[in-house]
């Protein structure tokens, strides 16, 4: 059973380049119990932002070099999700109207009364995504991608709803702990996370007693449907019909590799299920769209590797950093993960070098025959599908773009075995 989170402060932006205002705001805010970080001018804001990430921006309107309606679009651009309340002395029609327009939540004329601007920020929190009952448990959620925190937003709205989720994705980028962050910030959270594998079910009794018994066992929590596509045909109906039985249903959250809108015949989720998950759809990106954070992801892999040795962090060297950020990544962070996992296990010393990256994703110096090069690549390639996804040939078939009869005969002809992986 997950406990239930504990509380934290709503964190508050506040922008201001009069020095005296800025304090009288911050100290309005924090004896109201905010978590209030002050900045003096927009450039400021926009440095700070990303790591304290606040659940709303209070600005001026007037300041010098970037004025609080350019930081307004600046805002929203990045972080669509997020509110802004516009202050000013200077408080006219056009302002009002040229502020409501790029997005601004409030528009308020100052000197603004202390319970007005209270009034307003309580308002402004219900619908940017701060629940007020649970911790900030997207802090696991290491990024300083405005696309990644765009996600981020939206999960945090959809957990204060009962609504069905739909989180797609390529493998690997992050889908099932953004499912189960959801879980926890929802008010399901002290119920149980029951998790299906929906690719190891087949339409047949078992098949049929694992389903039923899942969402049976998911009574008052999130049934959790991993790779939902993978669900055969009649189970889908299956799922469905029990969901209409029970008075009280399960919560679905449901993850899948992205789907084409509306659903084609090939992406084998029927229409009704489709439907019943279409009350909030999250779309992970995949790693090449969020290459700025490799370098966070990178040291936050090496510290878990190290807490799990009992030894120090090893950094990585600024050349290895060049390596990963350039890098393809099929299989997303889970991919970037095992190679430092790899790379860190085998430095002698505690800075992690380009040569052990390269060496963990199957680069080499060496020049083999054509023929070698091939077989050596393939297997490689079959191995690291297979790190990629813990020994599920089916996901690691789907990667791959084979089916899973031949990817079979692959993985025979080059003795590499899947349950080595799990």
């Amino acid at each position: 059973m997950v406990r239930a989170a504990p509380k934290r402060p709503a964190r508050i932006l506040v922008v201001d380049d009069d020095p005296g205002l800025l304090r009288l705001l911050t100290i309005r805010l924090r004896s109201e119990k905010y978590e209030v970080a002050p900045a003096e001018n927009a450039t400021v804001a926009l440095s700070v932002i990303a790591g304290f990430r606040p659940d709303l921006v209070v600005t001026d309107l007037r300041m010098a070099q970037m004025d609080g309606l350019a930081l307004l679009k600046e805002l929203k651009r990045r972080w669509p999700s997020l509110n802004v309340i516009v202050l000013t002395a200077h408080g006219t029609i056009p302002d009002a109207v040229r502020a409501a327009q790029s997005g601004a939540f409030a528009f308020l004329t100052k000197p603004v009364e202390k319970e007005q601007l209270l009034a307003e920020v309580r308002r402004a929190l219900k619908t940017s995504g701060f629940a007020g009952t649970t911790d900030d448990w997207t802090a696991e959620f290491v990024t300083r991608s405005p696309l990644v925190e765009n996600v981020l937003a939206s999960a945090r709205l959809a957990a204060t709803s009962d609504a069905p989720v739909l989180i797609t994705g390529e493998p690997g980028s992050g889908r099932e702990p953004l499912a189960r962050a959801i879980h926890r910030g929802s008010a399901r959270r002290d119920g149980p996370l029951v998790d299906l594998d929906c690719s190891d079910l087949e339409a047949d009794t078992d098949g049929q007693r694992r389903l039923a018994d899942s969402i049976n066992q998911a009574n008052g929590g999130t049934l959790l449907l991993h790779e939902v596509t993978e669900l055969p045909g009649p189970l889908q109906a299956e799922l469905l019909a029990a969901l209409e039985r029970l008075a009280a249903p399960p919560r679905l959250v449901a993850t899948s590799d992205p789907l084409h809108e509306p659903p084609s015949a090939g992406a084998m989720l029927s229409p009704a299920l489709h439907d019943r998950l279409a009350g909030v759809h999250l779309q992970m990106p995949p790693l090449s769209k969020r290459r700025e954070d490799i370098p966070l992801l990178a040291a936050e892999a090496l510290e878990e590797v190290a807490r799990e040795s009992a030894q120090e962090p090893k950094t990585c060297a600024p050349e290895a950093i060049e390596f990963l950020a350039a890098a393809e990544w099929p299989g997303n962070l889970r991919q970037l993960r095992a190679v430092l996992r790899e790379a860190s296990v085998l430095a002698p010393g505690p800075v992690v070098t380009a040569e052990l990256v390269q060496q963990a994703t199957g680069a080499t110096t060496q020049v083999p025959s054509f023929d070698e090069a091939r077989d050596e690549f393939t297997r490689n390639y079959l191995v690291q599908l297979l790190k990629v996804t813990r020994g599920n040939v089916s996901q690691a078939a789907r990667l791959a773009k084979r089916n899973r009869t031949d990817f079979y005969k692959l993985l025979t002809r080059y003795e590499v075995v899947p349950e080595q992986f799990k």
